[in-house]
């Protein structure tokens, strides 16, 4: 009776030993998060790519805003800031459409977090290089 308790446990197909190492099937809390008391990383993961979607809006809005006279008009919300009062409130809107969206999409699922951080992170960095003056003259040519 011993012996079978211990083949069993040493027995690849049985599912208390599945490894992931060895491409056994993952743990249930790994692939849907639908085991009581874990959360899933989904709201999170929706919260930082909708950042990185906020921030991206908020560099093109900017690009455009100051490339095109079209865009500057339409972006002049409020005249004493000029058309910086559109962009920003066209990129707050973005940011939070965005994660309303994935939050309801990811809201119980788990999702690859390192993927969605990579692509956040893609787009901070543009974001942030459409909001900086020496890019933005270079891409315009001035």
């Amino acid at each position: 009776m011993a012996e079978e308790k211990s083949s069993a446990r040493n027995d690849p197909a049985t599912p208390a030993t599945a490894d992931p190492r060895r491409g056994d099937p993952d743990p249930p809390h790994e692939a849907g998060g639908d085991v009581p008391g874990l959360l899933a990383n989904g709201p999170g993961a929706a919260a930082i790519l909708a950042a990185g979607i906020g921030s991206l809006a908020l560099g093109v809005f900017a690009f455009a805003g100051d490339a095109w006279s079209t865009a500057k008009h339409a972006f002049n919300v409020w005249n004493p800031t000029g058309p910086l009062s559109g962009v920003t409130l066209g990129a707050i809107v973005v940011w939070l459409a965005a994660w309303f969206w994935l939050s309801g999409l990811w809201g119980s699922r788990n999702v690859n977090l390192g993927r969605v951080n990579i692509v956040a992170f893609l787009m901070l960095t543009a974001g942030l290089l459409l909001t900086f003056p020496p890019f933005v003259d270079l891409l315009q040519g001035k």
